[in-house]
């Protein structure tokens, strides 16, 4: 998985917008970031999801999800090894994310159009 594949992915998702944060960049809804790339470095990015997704994605998933070391990995921040994320699994993870920081009537709008 390519840096810029996973910008479109990210993007994909409804009201979504690049930023950057601490000079790395950042995917958002509304002002709430969801994901990050870069950190700790290019080959990596970053999700916001719960401690209970964050565990099931580790534990399925332990070459591509590590939890953030530190404070934040406790608080379900999770890393993502890009090098060996299928599209597939990181649609899935990026989606979690975005959920997680949506407005709920955007959440809400989107389950209705899933098929």
């Amino acid at each position: 998985m390519s840096t810029s594949r996973f910008r479109r992915i990210a993007l994909a998702l409804s009201d979504a917008v690049e930023s950057a944060h601490h000079g790395k960049a950042d995917f958002r809804v509304g002002k709430r970031i969801f994901a990050t790339l870069g950190h700790p470095d290019e080959n990596w990015g970053t999700l916001k999801l719960t401690v209970e997704q964050q565990s099931m994605l580790v534990d399925a998933e332990p070459g591509i999800f590590r939890p953030v070391p530190g404070g934040w990995g406790k608080q379900g921040y999770t890393n993502v090894f890009l090098a060996k994320a299928d599209a597939t699994t990181l649609k899935s993870a990026l989606t979690m994310a975005w959920e997680n920081v949506a407005p709920k009537a955007a959440v809400k709008r989107r389950a209705t159009k899933q098929p």
